[in-house]
């Protein structure tokens, strides 16, 4: 078995991969100053973007619950993968062959056939059952039963081949025969969920059936959905996706989403429709931001993915999200699931319902493509929907069904997130129900407070700006313990967890005093624009000159690194590297965001660097800031010595260099 990745492959993966083409895969980004852009986290709920990239540093942070990294971070993150695994799938992408360092002996390392980690082969296994799908939809005698239903919903050859629709053979082993002369083996392919395994050995998962590929957001087939089309399987479920496996979690993917994300982010708009065949059916007509979900309602995990694609934050103009529904009872139902996560969008979403209740698929089946196009267009709010859904069963023209209709919509009324539309829902419920406007909104008024009475506030479902608000301040709890553990942690009793010994924590810089902040920006600067700094600047400034003691352990990481001659051998990405690795564990994450947080000095758009007279000002105060500590300490000392003692004669001698070394400084100031 191959050992682990060698270090200067890792460098050179890390260096050759840009980490905003990685990130925007999953977060749409926007520019937020010279060299920096900003997005909405993927690693918690926010409505204001705090999630930053800065390319030429090859680092991110979020400002608001602090995790940060490089390239490799964050794919080991979003992606949930080791970090061998993280490298490989990075090279591969590359087309990068990578090295192994034999004398590891295979630790840290997990292989399959041919070199490539365990996601990568699982993905390539997908791929290669893809392939062999679309080959027997499209060329298989057998395989003219799929041509023949895909057909009679509307789609043609050229339809099929765009999505790579595919056909699963009924004999029950010729895909898993087909992959092992691929070289995959049979746990690779149980794992991946396209084999199962009996009494007689493997068979195939998909057996006499239409197959979608799903993709995961970066491209990546993942997983399979497959429809039944032959009669006598009228026992089996209509519809099977593949089961849960270390890269499909049907939670987390949305079928179609790696042809509509580009979409997505210029439009600012996504539709949700319920099949397979309707997304074909949207993007075929237009309507490129069709998405599905894959064998499971619509869900938290696919609004955080969609709010990041579509910037649904607060303070820009609203995204658009539309969800189209069956007009069933059924429909209805998976509405009312919707408008139950509505507080988590920023933006308002809709509901898209045709009139006979036909589905995208079947309009354009019946009607062409501008039918499709004109159901997306004339879609309503989904709360209006929620209402007619709900007082629809009440007979109005009965006076106390008319009070029960009320009643149940009051609490929908209440929890319309923005206050200033509840008044005019009032005056238009009112008029569906044939009420007097005060009555529907005293109504309204008192299931808010009843709402508030069972879960200690207004409404029932915390919205993102409110979980986020409750991390920050449990954040703020933690911070109080900065200086030191509480005074039981650890002690017997306590509950404290067992585990290995954590690093000490920092006290966070306080950044209202002028001179810690100079600090910050001064190693921002380091760290950020080495160039902008002679050699010899930070020569003169032990650790201990700054007031920090986290700038402290950042500034001596910076000179474990080789201070900022070793700079100019590095690319930024490289430098930043090293100083991370040469700092200190508990102030890693410190040196990730000073490497990625913007200056608040306006930088020069032709260079893309700070003003050089900036620069010079943050050196020159954190140095002289130094030196007045080392003369204050001086004359103490002074003070304390016997008059005519050496130790006094030796600090005289000490304050008149440090004398002169300020008004060196001073001179060089004005």
């Amino acid at each position: 078995m191959a050992g682990l990745i060698r270090p200067e492959d890792v460098a050179a993966v890390k260096e050759r991969t840009s980490i905003e083409d990685v990130v925007r895969e999953h977060v749409t980004l926007r520019t937020a100053g010279t060299g920096s852009l900003k997005g909405l986290c993927p690693f918690h709920d926010e409505k204001t973007p705090s999630f930053t990239v800065r390319p030429a540093v090859g680092a991110w942070h979020c400002f608001g619950c602090g995790e940060g990294g490089d390239v490799l971070s964050f794919v080991m993150k979003i992606d949930h993968l080791s970090f061998a695994e993280s490298v490989e799938r990075l090279a591969g992408k590359l087309g990068m062959e990578l090295r192994y360092d034999e004398a590891t002996g295979g630790r840290g390392r997990r292989d399959g056939e041919g070199g490539l980690g365990r996601r990568a082969r699982l993905v390539e296994a997908n791929r290669a059952a893809a392939e062999f799908y679309a080959t027997a939809f499209a060329e298989s005698p057998e395989g003219q039963k799929g041509r023949d239903f895909l057909s009679a919903k509307g789609f043609n050859s050229d339809d099929a081949a765009l999505f790579q629709v595919g056909y699963a053979p009924q004999a029950g082993e010729a895909l898993t025969r087909h992959l092992r002369t691929k070289g995959f083996t049979d746990d690779e392919l149980v794992t991946a969920g396209l084999s199962g395994r009996g009494g007689r050995g493997l068979y195939d998962r998909f057996r006499g059936r239409v197959l979608w590929p799903i993709r995961d957001i970066t491209g990546d087939t993942v997983g399979f959905g497959a429809r039944r089309i032959y009669d006598e399987d009228r026992i089996q479920a209509k519809y099977l996706n593949t089961s849960e496996t270390p890269i499909y979690r049907k939670t987390s993917v949305l079928y179609g989403l790696d042809l509509a994300k580009k979409s997505m982010a210029d439009q600012r708009r996504a539709v949700v429709v319920e099949g397979y065949t309707d997304v074909m059916a949207c993007h075929l007509a237009g309507v490129d931001t069709a998405v599905a979900t894959c064998g499971t309602a619509f869900g938290v995990d696919h609004i955080k993915m969609l709010r990041r694609i579509l910037r649904d934050e607060s303070g820009l103009s609203p995204a658009r999200v539309v969800f189209t529904f069956d007009g069933d009872a059924a429909g209805q139902k998976a509405a009312m699931r919707a408008f139950a996560e509505d507080q988590r969008w920023a933006s308002q979403s809709f509901v898209a319902v045709a009139p006979a209740g036909q589905d995208p698929n079947d309009l354009r089946l019946s009607g062409g493509d501008e039918p499709v196009r004109e159901l997306i267009e004339a879609a309503v709010p989904l709360f209006e929907f929620a209402v007619r859904s709900t007082i629809a069963p009440y007979d109005l023209d009965r006076a106390e069904e008319r009070v029960s209709a009320m009643r149940a919509a009051a609490p929908i009324l209440a929890g319309i997130r923005d206050p200033a539309l509840r008044p005019e829902y009032v005056r238009t419920v009112a008029g569906w129900l044939g009420m007097p406007v005060e009555r529907v909104g005293s109504e309204m008024v008192r299931a808010g407070r009843a709402s508030q009475g069972r879960n200690g506030r207004p409404g029932s479902r915390p919205g993102p700006g409110q979980v986020q608000g409750q991390r920050q301040a449990q954040g703020q709890g933690q911070a109080q313990w900065q200086g030191g553990p509480p005074p039981d942690e650890g002690a017997p009793g306590s509950g404290a967890p067992e585990g290995p010994p954590q690093p000490p924590v920092l006290p966070t810089p306080d950044l209202r005093d002028p001179l810690v902040s100079a600090e910050r920006q001064l190693l921002q600067v380091v760290l950020q624009f080495p160039s902008t700094l002679a050699d010899e600047a930070l020569s003169q400034l032990p650790p201990d000159a700054l007031r920090a003691p986290a700038h402290q352990v950042v500034l001596a990481g910076v000179q474990a690194a080789g201070g900022l001659p070793a700079s100019r051998a590095l690319s930024s990405q490289g430098w930043a590297a090293r100083v991370s690795s040469a700092t200190r564990e508990e102030a890693q994450g410190l040196v990730n965001e000073l490497a990625v947080a913007a200056l608040p000095e306006r930088l020069d758009p032709a260079t893309g660097r700070p003003p050089q007279r900036y620069v010079n000002s943050l050196i020159t105060r954190v140095q002289e800031a130094g030196l007045e500590r080392r003369i204050s300490d001086a004359m103490s000392g002074l003070q304390r010595a016997e008059p005519g003692s050496a130790e006094g004669r030796s600090l005289n001698e000490q304050l008149s260099m440090l004398f002169r070394e300020r008004a060196r400084l001073r001179a060089g100031m004005e």
